[in-house]
């Protein structure tokens, strides 16, 4: 089928907006500004919502679709922020960056292979704007890896990002012992 004498092919047409697209698609953001490019998204699994509460540095509620989900960031750990076993080192400074980066903020929630806990928690990547916030936390050294098959889309990224702050002495690397 042609559109006309002259013009393209139907097919040729198609063929080269699927080219477009795949091309698009295959240059996201690889840097570390945070910024979230296609290469931040490892699936097309999303929502958006309100965090409504800030639990600690790596815990959030969000409410979504009329009710409140606690959602824990993958692949990072921050020192905890505990009625029953305490404060750790860096604990509050690492809740206190969190709730900077998303209190009261619209975040997208990015989900891997495992949408749920066996806590019954969201599992995401957590975006506010273009800001990566499981990659803020540790670029900040407010959190340590913690990679968890098969939710580990970003284990390499994260695993590198750990290791500039430890290096630089940045968060509870330069702050706590061991």
């Amino acid at each position: 089928m042609r559109f006309g004498a002259r013009g393209p092919s139907l097919g040729a047409v198609l063929l080269l907006a699927i080219l477009a697209v795949a091309l698009v698609r295959g240059c996201g953001d690889d840097d570390d500004s945070g910024g979230a490019g296609a290469a931040d998204t490892p699936t097309a699994d999303e929502v958006t919502g309100e965090v409504v509460e800030v639990t600690d540095g790596d815990t959030i509620e969000v409410e979504l679709d009329g009710g409140v989900e606690d959602v824990r960031y993958i692949g990072v750990d921050t020192p905890e922020v505990d009625p029953n076993i305490g404060v750790e080192c860096f604990g509050s400074d690492a809740s206190e960056l969190n709730a900077r980066l998303v209190e009261g903020e619209r975040v997208r929630l990015v989900f891997d292979a495992e949408r749920r806990d066996r806590y019954g928690r969201l599992l995401a990547y957590v975006y506010v704007g273009d800001t990566f916030v499981n990659a803020e936390l540790l670029r900040h050294g407010a959190a340590r890896t913690l990679t968890i098959a098969p939710n580990d889309s970003f284990a390499e990224r994260f695993a590198r990002l750990a290791q500039e702050a430890a290096n630089a002495g940045r968060g509870l690397w330069g702050a706590c012992e061991g």
